[in-house]
């Protein structure tokens, strides 16, 4: 694509986030909404509305190469990268769920399941390229450096055994003894039909049947390779098996080429425009920088003597707290400013005077309120109409003003700029030099206010005959005000101890990774956890039955609770806090691939505080708090960070068991709620918990400390069947008629991603890649490994159905439903009621007797 066709894609997007914006701002005040139904729907369209927008800004952030387009580009994707947080964040609020189906909103805007995917910001990880490629090494210098390499290669050497080295040896021997003598063989073969052919030589055959002949056996491998052509064409057509591409087209390889490009001339371009913002500025300073400060001394002498013919006398400079003198000229006349000064003198003075009349009419205050509260809760009982008017408010945003600023300076500077000279897209020095002109101006201001200041001073002192006796007295009052003012704060707040102050980072850094709680992270990503989207959600929740989630709907929800807040600094400070993340579910759902999908997409550093690695180390009380001061003190400095615990259940073990005492599970129980309440929104750190028996822990401290709970199944049918095409497909296997991987997905019903891939790699072996094309692979081969293994039984899912819903949002969502379930039929309710009542009196009195 060439710069013009992604300048309409950015026009696109943002003519539609104007659109948006006019919904989020309406004209009339909006009444708030009482139906929960038409809120969702309301909330969900602007989700799905933003979602659009973000895809497209994310690909035109990607490729475009104006590096003063890219910054305003970035703002806005920034800005609704956090919207779409804000509005999760208020649907879970709204329907007590993490998780939203949204099947008749999708019809209405023509969108498929795949474009509920939330896309990652490439830039997250390809502008710190280079830093993770330095931390890369440094983490390899220090595992060779300790021997932690080493140690594993000797392993694997050592493991093998005298006697199954010689038995290697002797099966290699007599294959390859084996190999020689058929191809000798083969040889001798061919000399006898050779000789055979040579003494039928010398009869004649007539030349029609020989061309028939030919003709028959031409015909026949024709006909055949274009049945089995257009079958399989047919078979892919209809989706029986998956398209093929071995080698991807020229033109995919060229569109690649051409992206890879464009990245290079970014960093060009953007290391250009660095240097330019340095020189333009001095050339600024130089050139017109005295032109500037003698403009701004002439404009505030003008004002000096505009003040004093309209007030008659000289005003008072406004100070350095109040903007100086950039609060006079902005846009406002002399009487104005004049005015303004003297009313605020005015209420300084008030203020003064209302000090000493407040103690006495403190008490008729008092009981005036007294009244008012008493008459308040008289309405209420009554039925105000205020509380009629009470329901649902879309709560104020802190994101939608950064896209109103971004909209706005689009709107302004590019919309309909003419770039028709700027053909390499190289930045644009005009608005880099009025930029510079301003800061210039900005600098200056400070420093003409206090020449200024002195010559107010001495034109009052020269006209007006003034002293300025009664500013020292301020002046001592503010002191006195500012020393006040610094011992409060010492008392607030309380600063903590540096465990490692003597210590580098580095030496930190070193100690964590020979120690074994920072390790490398796999390189996996977030689209490599297949799964399909649940086209039976929306039904069964009519139904009034709550689904199991889907894949796609954990990777939506990874995506949007940990990867775009630790990827971006601005969504992580304005956005919902999220401190903890647990991911619960039965063995082999990828909980851990989750884990270091989050590392890959982010390029963080992955801390393991799991009870297997604590085991051991950093033994008391103070082992342990020295351990996770040097934890979070380095995983601050090298944000972002995740620090993941496995079993997270054992920190809250309900009963310790004997087996696992020794190992002291419970270590981290008491210190972690606390060391959660140190991580601010500046720190893009987030705890990751992962658990497959989360009924074993004791409820309450645990969903404390973890407060988003993802609750992860296993595969449903459609996840499956792709899991299967993937993953055969992956591993190298063709994919023929014969295969019937519907049948296989319908058979492994219960066994989840772990199990399909170990059955696919005990099958799948080298030898029997190779003799695919003689004897392709059936269904049939993958049910003995299957079978081997224990799959995820009804009851274990029932249990983490259970224990979702002790949790504090299963909780909610119970009690809403019990709700809705009172106000649609009230009378039942009222039954019910009586019932329990009556059998409550009876159940007392046969304990009395």
């Amino acid at each position: 694509m060439s710069h013009s066709s992604y300048g309409r894609m950015w026009a696109a997007a943002q003519g539609a986030l104007e659109n948006l914006l006019e919904d989020e701002y309406p004209t009339t005040q909006l009444r708030p909404q009482k139906d929960r139904h038409q809120v969702f729907q309301t909330l969900a369209t602007f989700y799905l509305r933003y979602l659009k927008i973000f895809c497209s800004l994310e690909e035109v952030y990607d490729q475009i190469v104006h590096p003063q387009k890219r910054s305003v580009v970035r703002q806005v994707l920034q800005g609704v990268m956090g919207r779409l947080v804000e509005l999760k964040n208020e649907m879970v609020e709204l329907e007590y769920s993490e998780f939203h189906y949204f099947d008749d909103i999708l019809q209405d805007f023509k969108m498929t399941p795949e474009d509920l995917e939330v896309p990652i910001p490439r830039y997250f990880v390809r502008e710190r390229i280079r830093a993770l490629k330095e931390r890369e090494k440094m983490l390899t210098h220090i595992l060779t450096s300790g021997g932690h390499q080493e140690h594993s290669t000797q392993a694997t050497v050592q493991s093998m055994s005298v006697e199954r080295a010689v038995w290697l040896l002797q099966v290699s021997e007599r294959a390859r003894q084996g190999r020689l003598r058929a191809h000798f063989m083969e040889k001798i073969r061919q000399e006898e039909q050779r000789l055979q052919r040579d003494s039928s030589s010398t009869d004649i055959v007539d030349p029609d049947l020989a061309a028939t002949c030919i003709q028959k056996v031409w015909r026949g491998y024709r006909d055949r390779k274009r049945v089995n052509k257009e079958r399989l064409e047919e078979m892919i057509f209809l989706g029986m098996i998956p398209a093929q591409h071995p080698t991807p087209s020229p033109a995919h390889l060229r569109a690649q080429q051409v992206k890879g490009r464009r990245h290079r001339v970014q960093e060009e371009h953007e290391a250009e425009y660095q240097k330019a913002l340095v020189s333009i500025k001095e050339s600024v300073q130089t050139v017109d920088g005295p032109d500037i400060k003698e403009t701004l001394q002439e404009q505030i002498r003008q004002w000096f003597i505009e003040c004093r013919d309209a007030t008659g006398k000289f005003p008072d400079f406004p100070s350095a707290e109040d903007g100086g003198s950039a609060s006079i000229f902005a846009q406002k006349t002399p009487e104005q400013v004049a005015a303004e000064l003297a009313a605020k003198e005015e209420e300084r003075e008030k203020k003064k005077k209302l000090k000493g009349e407040k103690d006495k009419k403190g008490n008729d205050r008092k009981e005036k309120k007294k009244e008012k509260k008493g008459k308040m809760k008289g309405k209420k009982g009554k039925g105000d109409p205020e509380e009629e008017e009470q329901g649902w408010k879309m709560t104020p945003s802190n994101f939608l003003p950064t896209v109103v600023e971004g909209a706005k300076l689009y709107k302004e500077v590019w919309h309909n700029r003419e770039e028709k000279q700027n053909f390499l897209q190289r930045f644009d020095p005009q608005l880099v030099r009025e930029e510079k002109r301003l800061e210039v101006e900005e600098e200056l201001r400070v420093q003409v206010d206090e020449l200024m200041r002195q010559e107010l001073k001495n034109l009052k002192l020269v006209v007006d005959r003034e002293k300025g006796k009664k500013k020292k007295k301020g002046k001592k009052s503010s002191k006195k005000k500012k020393k006040k003012g610094r011992k409060t704060g010492k008392k607030k707040k309380k600063k903590e101890k540096d465990l490692t102050a003597d210590r580098s980072i580095e030496s930190l850094y070193e100690e964590l990774v020979l120690e074994g709680f920072i390790i490398r992270p796999m390189n996996v990503k977030l689209s490599d956890y297949i799964g399909e989207y649940s086209y039976l959600g929306t039904t069964l929740r009519q139904a009034d039955i709550e689904p199991m989630p889907s894949l796609s709907d954990i990777r939506q929800l990874v995506a949007l609770y940990g990867i775009l807040p630790l990827g971006s600094q601005c969504v992580h400070e304005r956005g919902p806090l999220i401190r903890s993340l647990l991911l619960a579910g039965p063995a082999g759902v990828g909980k851990k691939m989750l884990v270091h999908a989050l590392c890959t997409e982010t390029g963080a550093n992955l801390f393991n505080l799991s009870p297997t690695a604590l085991a051991g180390k950093y033994p008391g009380k103070s082992g342990l708090q020295y351990l996770l001061h040097m934890v979070f003190k380095v995983a601050r400095q090298l944000q972002p960070s995740v620090i993941w615990i496995g079993d997270a259940e054992k920190t809250f073990y309900k009963k310790v068991p004997k087996l696992e005492k020794e190992m002291e599970p419970k270590r981290l129980k008491k210190v972690l709620p606390k060391v959660l309440k140190s991580i601010k929104p500046e720190d893009r750190v987030l705890l990751v918990g992962t658990t497959q028996r989360p009924f074993d822990a004791d409820i309450k401290p645990f969903c404390k400390v973890y407060k988003k709970i993802i609750l992860i199944p296993r595969p449903d049918y459609a996840s499956r069947l792709t899991l299967w095409k993937e993953l055969l497909h992956a591993r190298g296997a063709q994919l023929g008629p014969k295969l019937d991987l519907s049948s296989l997905a319908k058979v492994t019903d219960g066994y989840t991603q772990g199990h399909i891939v170990q059955a696919i790699q005990t099958v799948l072996s080298s030898h029997r890649l190779n003799q695919q094309t003689k004897r392709p692979i059936t269904a049939v081969e993958f049910i003995p490994p299957l079978a081997l293994q224990d799959p995820v039984y009804k009851e274990e899912e029932e249990a983490f159905k259970a224990w979702y819903s002790r949790s504090p949002l299963g909780k909610k969502r119970a009690r809403a439903a019990r709700a809705s379930e009172e106000e649609a039929n009230p009378k039942k309710g009222k039954k019910k009621g009586g019932k329990i009542q009556k059998k409550g009196k009876d159940v007392k009195g046969k304990k009395k007797k």
